[in-house]
């Protein structure tokens, strides 16, 4: 099964993105944190393959966190999703060592579905098989 983490701190769209994952994908196992303290303690109980990074969180950037999730998980592929859709944060989120960077603007649902489908085949994970 596919571990992801949905990082955000607007609990209606993280409900949301997780409505849209697990109708999609019903073998996904789905994880939630609320800010950065709570991403990095359940980034190593729940040790997820995929997270969904917010930027603005209370009390921690997700670029540093998805710094830290990078240093200590370099398997964990991460997902930037974010209002702040600039250059100088896409660049930020590179060198942070985030794998996308994707504008909650300007990304649809079908995108985002299409995205996860093509990760977790890559990762070896047939999310579509009916041996869920």
């Amino acid at each position: 099964m596919l571990h992801t983490l949905i990082v955000e701190d607007n609990a209606t769209f993280r409900e949301s993105l997780k409505e849209i994952l697990c109708d999609r994908f019903p073998s996904l196992v789905v994880e939630e944190a609320g800010d950065g303290k709570e991403a990095l303690e359940k980034i190593e109980t729940f040790v997820p393959h995929l997270v969904f990074m917010d930027i603005k969180l209370p009390g921690a950037s997700g670029l540093e966190i998805t710094g830290k999730i990078k240093a200590r998980h370099t398997q964990v592929i991460v997902i930037i999703l974010t209002s702040y859709d600039l250059p100088e944060y896409r660049q930020a989120a590179e060198q942070f060592g985030a794998d996308y960077f994707l504008s909650k603007g300007a990304t649809s649902a079908k995108e985002i579905v299409a995205l996860v489908g093509d990760i977790s085949t890559r990762i070896g994970f047939d999310l579509n098989s009916p041996n869920r």
